[in-house]
């Protein structure tokens, strides 16, 4: 009759860790920065120039800032963009970054 055909096996892989967009590890740290200043959205919006649901929508990863408007968030948690960059930066090292141990 027909002949059986055996298909290859798909092997699982393992889940690979997705690198987090850029945006959203900025947003995590704004929003880490804000809640530690005991500052409310609304007040920082305020302060930056923007309305509170774009910063809410910048904190939550969903929005990329330019660099002026990043400026004007950072500047109103008292920050300057280095500063915030750095911090998403050393929050988590990648992979691929050299590593430094003492001796």
């Amino acid at each position: 009759m027909g002949d059986i055909v055996e298909l290859p096996v798909r092997r699982e892989q393992p889940p690979q860790e997705v690198e987090p967009l850029w945006r959203e590890s900025v947003g995590r740290a704004l929003r880490k920065e804000r809640l530690a200043s005991s500052k409310r959205l609304i007040d920082v919006a305020q302060e930056a120039g923007v309305s509170p649901q774009y910063l809410s929508e910048v904190e939550r990863g969903l929005k990329d800032p330019s660099s002026e408007l990043l400026a004007a968030i950072t500047g109103a948690l008292g920050l300057s963009v280095a500063e915030i960059a750095t911090r998403v930066v050393s929050a988590r090292p990648s992979p691929q970054a050299p590593v430094c141990l003492a001796a």
